[in-house]
């Protein structure tokens, strides 16, 4: 990328979900706005899709622990009585 380190986008695992979704949408605007050179071009595509593929780990992953955690949590308020408080057992989206 640019020599200088101060211009470096900081790494996108590092990035907040929501900074990275912010990063993401500025960039499909910066194409949206105006013509770009190809090198500018191949870099924001390569920073964009390290964006998706990097918001998209953490949806499957965030995923994953709600399909892990609600099943737990309906059993604990089974237990304890309170089956309406886990959504009353409909298991609809």
């Amino acid at each position: 990328m640019s020599p200088g380190a101060a211009d470096e986008p900081k790494p996108v695992d590092q990035l907040s979900y929501t900074e990275a979704s912010r990063e993401l949408d500025a960039i499909v605007d910066f194409f949206e706005q105006r013509e770009v050179d190809v090198d500018v071009l191949v870099a924001r595509l390569e920073r964009a899709s390290a964006l998706i593929d990097e918001l998209d780990r953490r949806l499957r992953q965030t995923r994953a622990q709600v399909e892990e955690l609600v099943p737990r949590l309906e059993t604990l308020a089974a237990e304890s009585g309170g089956g309406s408080a886990a959504g009353g057992g409909d298991k609809s989206e």
